[in-house]
């Protein structure tokens, strides 16, 4: 199956999913990551506001409650412009605007984040394979920016849904793979 083909099938299975399903899996997948040493030791962590049924991740970082070791941590979410992906500090009080492909954003004068602060990379995914291989929305902006120096030693996880986590994906020669893939059912 072509990935254009697969995307789309996997994209209407996430979509198709009950909110409460939705938002139990990602409970459970927030939970395995709150629970990671990647996790728990990274003081800087790029993450993204879910999208069109993405895996929810903001159980980490807003009402955190008792989990008050999480909200020590800087959290760095994209703004899209052109073709690349700029990091911006982000707290849950800040605003947040939507962005030229719909998605949640940081406003263009939120303060930037350097990637030398960056501990960690949590990774939105349509699929992932076993070999840590993503499929992404097909725009590149993940695969171009792992690819540059400064980011490419960088930890990665992606996030995905059991469903999307696949034995096999077609790969082009500049996929790049991730160190982790988390599900609702573990980090693997």
């Amino acid at each position: 199956m072509i990935k254009k083909e697969l995307r789309s099938s996997l994209l209407k299975k996430r979509q198709s999913m009950a909110e409460m399903e939705w938002k139990e899996k990602s409970d459970r997948l927030c939970y395995y990551l709150q629970n990671f040493s990647l996790f728990q030791k990274a003081k800087t962590v790029l993450a993204y506001i879910s999208f069109r049924q993405e895996p929810d991740l903001s159980l980490l970082f807003t009402n955190i409650g008792e989990q008050t070791k999480f909200s020590q941590k800087t959290w760095g979410f994209p703004r899209c412009e052109k073709k690349s992906l700029f990091w911006h500090i982000w707290q849950p009080e800040n605003p947040l605007q939507k962005g030229a492909y719909g998605l949640l954003e940081p406003e263009v004068n939120a303060p930037l984040l350097q990637s030398s602060k960056v501990d960690l990379i949590l990774v939105p995914a349509v699929a992932c394979n076993l070999n840590g291989y993503r499929l992404g929305y097909g725009g590149g902006f993940y695969d171009r920016m792992l690819s540059q120096q400064e980011w490419a030693s960088k930890p990665t996880i992606g996030i995905v849904f059991e469903f999307a986590y696949l034995q096999d994906l077609p790969i082009d020669s500049w996929d790049k793979p991730l160190d982790f893939v988390c599900t609702e059912n573990g980090i693997k």
